[in-house]
């Protein structure tokens, strides 16, 4: 794959997913062209994979979820290939009773999903996407993914002249600064009760992507969230910089998913990218959950064949890292300081904040060596927090040996942020060679 390939798909995929039920929904479309199988959880499992057939398979949980293999060689004697990534970004979801009207303004409550960098959502176009769940005219609960794509809601900011200070020492109130304004009401509606749960009904039976053809009676409940409509772009004087809303970490799903498609099918290679990172993986679908290691025990052919299989494994958790900001460059140590477009970055933590050791540290060098791909370190400054991945959770939970690295990014956790566009195909570069 050329670079412009790469750059250009990542985009139209970070377009195509602004929630993690859309970007699993986008992953598992793109298996499904290659060849992929779906199981399902609930059914069993005859893999002709086991007798080293080459087939490939996915596997979802909570539409949000997704683990993707291949397996073509003994399991115990040569492990599997594995790469973690995670599907959820920050951002601004909607409560169950959302609606809020104030000075003929109609608003929706939000609650702020994960560490969000909360002042550049102000002034954003912003559009509503993700998960309905409804009543159907046959009395069965239906689930459809829903996605407006045109920017219906903002959150304005307040005038300079209403406060002297907001560019000095600017506090904001998640419950009243943050509720979007949809449109404004009419003066005679004043009095009259919005229902959001009647707009989304509306949704739901105009639209085509209503697949199971029975018309919803109902809306039961919801999982959305609000997200900027400007689409992912190329920018720079050069070209240098992909500039995009959930480059963390769309952008390492994406790359896994094409190094997994692209490899050479030699070796066991897996692919899972979880939900609920940005809060802590503690769900089902999260990295805290079973779904790796229930796909893992149902591959394997016992408790002495799991343990050698995992034994013989290694798991690359790819996520975002900090690059060191030019304007704040004294917020990093300046001997770990990645630069944007230099290559991947090996994160360490001496606290285990990030899963590598010197062991799977030195095996990602030597990958990017036979990549021929730039690659840098990161620890973070010793008077710092310092922030995790889902490496040490999987390490943990699994017992699989696990490096973390990703690609350097600025502003992360911005409804904006900003990565280097030769790092992204770097990292594909790299990834493939690990599943080679």
């Amino acid at each position: 794959m050329q670079d412009i390939d790469f750059v250009n798909g990542l985009i139209d995929f970070i377009k195509n997913s602004p929630t993690p039920f859309h970007a699993v929904e986008t992953m598992a479309d793109i298996l499904d062209q290659h060849g992929y199988t779906q199981l399902q959880e609930t059914d069993q499992w005859s893999l002709q994979s086991k007798q080293v057939s080459g087939e490939r398979y996915y596997v979802t949980r909570n539409d949000s979820s997704i683990v993707a293999f291949k397996l073509n060689q003994s399991l115990a004697e040569t492990g599997i290939r594995m790469l973690g990534a995670h599907t959820d970004s920050p951002c601004l979801k909607v409560k169950p009773n959302p609606e809020i009207i104030n000075n003929n303004y109609f608003q929706l409550g939000v609650e702020v999903y994960g560490g969000a960098l909360l002042n550049p959502w102000f002034d954003r176009d912003l559009s509503l996407a993700g998960r309905v769940s409804y009543l159907n005219q046959d009395g069965a609960i239906d689930h459809q993914l829903i996605n407006l794509e045109k920017a219906i809601a903002t959150i304005p900011s307040l005038a300079i002249h209403l406060d002297k200070e907001a560019n000095t020492s600017h506090e904001i109130n998640q419950q009243t600064h943050l509720p979007p304004i949809l449109m404004k009401l009419p003066e005679s509606d004043v009095e009259t009760e919005v229902d959001f749960k009647t707009f989304l009904l509306k949704i739901i039976n105009a639209t085509a992507e209503n697949q199971t053809g029975a018309r919803a009676e109902k809306v039961l409940d919801y999982e959305l969230s609000f997200y900027d409509v400007q689409p992912p772009a190329v920018i720079g004087l050069h070209d240098d910089f992909i500039a995009s809303a959930r480059l963390d970490n769309l952008l390492s799903c994406y790359t896994g998913l094409m190094a997994l498609i692209d490899c050479d099918d030699k070796q066991n290679t897996l692919l899972v990218c979880n939900d609920h990172e940005e809060v802590g993986s503690a769900s089902a679908a999260g990295a805290r959950g079973t779904l790796l290691k229930s796909v893992l025990e149902r591959l394997s052919d016992g408790d002495e064949s799991y343990s050698r299989m995992i034994a013989n494994s290694l798991m690359i958790s790819a996520d975002n890292a900090h690059g060191i900001h030019p304007n704040y460059a004294d917020k990093h140590d300046e001997n770990h300081g990645p630069i944007l477009n230099n290559g991947p970055v090996i994160k360490m933590n001496a606290n285990q904040r990030y899963a590598s050791n010197s062991e799977t540290s030195a095996l990602f060098k030597h990958l990017c060596e036979l990549a021929d791909v730039p690659v840098q370190s990161f620890v973070v400054r010793s008077d710092m927090a310092c922030g995790s991945t889902i490496g040490p959770i999987t390490a943990s939970e699994i017992g699989v040996k696990t490096v973390d690295v990703g690609v350097p990014t600025f502003a992360m956790h911005s409804i904006r942020e900003l990565a280097g566009r030769w790092d992204a195909f770097y990292l594909y570069r790299v990834l493939k060679q690990f599943f080679n």
